[in-house]
């Protein structure tokens, strides 16, 4: 009875319209660009043996992701998000029609595909956020995580896909015919766009500018613990692990004696193996938490690659692939959960930038990385090299527990307004803040600990600078103090402050021993006329 709910669960935003349609549209859209990267590295091969141009291609798709992520995470927040996804997607239309035109014509060079899977890397950049963002506009709350579940089941049967019909088109008709099919994909993402009714934002006069955004962005990440040991994470297992992604395509050739329509079995395989992966991962969630889930994966690609180094029949490297892609979406699916859980709303697209800007960052220093090594070692024994990395990686990560994501970040709203004499503009600033407490003797200790914490959550919601200090004359009189950087950020700060930051604060007021709650005091800066 509860397998049979929970599966109902799973696939519960399907029965709404909206994020149905979006949710098709995305896995066409998904699938064209598969065909399209299958036959970008596969024309590269052809251009070009060398396994450093060949990984070339695979980081100029994702040097862009490094690079864009968290201004594209800015302008999720800020722009409307529905205008935004259809101009990238006219940008990539405009890529592959720029690709079906080369390779029509022959004029198809290696500058050239560098250069258009680069400007292709800078559409991904701009959508990957927004397309994260939206999912909790086109569904109920409570089917959020569902949603979000589903996203990653559409990447993946778009792998299963898009790979192997495009290794099909490319050997069959060319490369012009292949890139053509993705033109077509993203009319059909536009049109669905077009379709959704989506409400326009409402004024906001506290609306974050692009600058201010991206700063507070940055002071969030900076002050999340939890999220530094993601992010952590996410760089060690993608950078050896994408071993094999950039150097597929000639294990494929070299190794596999494969054609192009092997290679889009192969990465077929992979997506086929991610599908399957998908579908068991509530049963693999019931026996290991997130840290064995984690370790289990690298453990697995590491074989993987070992495996692949030996130059197995074609029959048994499809076998071995499928399991490539269980590996792969059990470490995907686990690394942005854990992000996901422990973001608050306010800064889910930024900070879900930041995870993007270092799971690319280190998919393409690892792509080029490993085509330098694979020109001094060769395919067969870079393989090995990334794989003992891999199993030693992770290994020595699994200490390091990934955040439990338990907290509730749904907004407490439990501030006050702050008392002002007369309306006060909302660049004024810096503010300073000032909160007096009376802490006695024995209670400092454990009141030092939990301000501590506290301290955390100023950063993470806007505050540049915090700090402690006591009354000379009366140490039990405590100030803490932090600084924003305007009257509007501090406005901002109190419709940021979540339910677990409020459980914190509560903690915090437990040594409090004053008759009532401590005096809040805000001071703005003053602006003395002809000063420099």
């Amino acid at each position: 009875m509860s397998t049979a709910k929970s599966a109902r669960g799973s696939f519960a935003p399907l029965a709404q319209p909206v994020f149905a349609v979006l949710w098709a549209a995305t896995v066409l859209g998904n699938t064209g660009s598969f065909m399209r990267d299958v036959a970008s590295s596969w024309l590269m091969t052809d251009l070009s043996a060398s396994p450093a141009a060949v990984a070339l291609v695979q980081a100029a798709g994702t040097l862009p992701i490094f690079l864009l992520a968290i201004p594209a995470g800015v302008l999720t927040d800020i722009l409307d998000r529905r205008k935004f996804l259809i101009a990238v997607q006219f940008l990539l239309a405009s890529v592959s029609i720029t690709l079906m035109v080369l390779a029509h014509t022959g004029m198809l060079s290696v500058s050239a595909l560098i250069g258009l899977t680069f400007l292709g890397g800078i559409g991904a950049a701009l959508m990957g956020p927004t397309w994260q963002a939206i999912v909790p506009e086109l569904v109920k709350r409570e089917d959020v995580k569902s949603a979000v579940a589903l996203n990653s089941l559409g990447i993946n049967i778009a792998r299963s896909i898009g790979p192997a019909a495009g290794g099909l088109l490319l050997a069959a008709f060319g490369a012009g015919v292949t890139y053509g099919a993705d033109v077509a994909s993203y009319f059909v993402v536009i049109a669905a766009l077009l379709w959704w009714p989506r409400a326009k934002n409402a004024d906001d006069a506290l609306a974050e500018g692009f600058l201010g955004a991206f700063r507070a962005g940055l002071r969030y990440t900076r002050a999340s613990r939890p999220l530094h040991v993601v992010l952590l994470r996410a760089a060690i297992f993608f950078a050896f692990a994408s071993a094999v992604w950039a150097l597929l395509p000639l294990v494929a050739r070299q190794l596999l004696g494969g054609d192009a329509g092997f290679y889009g079995i192969l990465l077929g395989a992979v997506g086929a193996g991610a599908i399957g992966g998908a579908l068991v991962m509530p049963k693999l969630r019931e026996r290991f938490d997130a840290d064995g889930l984690l370790l289990g994966a690298a453990v697995i690609t590491a074989l993987v690659m070992a495996a692949l180094s030996l130059a197995p029949p074609q029959w048994l490297a499809i076998i071995i692939l499928l399991f490539l892609g269980g590996a792969w979406i059990t470490a995907l699916t686990t690394l942005n959960g854990a992000a996901q859980a422990i973001l608050p709303n306010w800064v889910r697209g930024r900070g879900l930038a930041v995870y993007l800007t270092v799971f690319n960052g280190a998919m393409t220093a690892g792509s080029i990385g490993w085509g330098a090594v694979g020109e001094a070692a060769g395919v067969p024994g870079t393989l090995l090299i990334g794989a003992a990395g891999l199993l030693v990686a992770g290994l020595i990560m699994h200490r390091i527990k990934l955040p439990a994501g338990d907290a509730d970040l749904v907004a407490s709203n439990h501030w006050p307004e702050p008392l002002v004499a007369e309306p006060v503009a909302h660049d004024r600033g810096p503010v300073l803040i000032l909160i007096e407490y009376q802490v006695e003797k024995h209670h400092r200790a454990a009141f030092m600990r939990a301000i501590d914490e506290l301290s955390q959550e100023r950063r993470r919601d806007g505050a540049y600078g915090w700090g402690i200090t006591e009354d000379s004359a009366d140490p039990q009189k405590i100030v803490e103090w932090f600084m924003v950087e305007s009257w509007a950020e501090h406005l901002r700060q109190h419709k940021r402050v979540s339910q677990a930051d409020a459980d914190l604060q509560g903690k915090v007021m437990t040594y409090h021993s004053g008759p009532e709650r401590p005096v809040v005091r805000h001071f703005l800066t003053i602006n003395r006329p002809g000063a420099a």
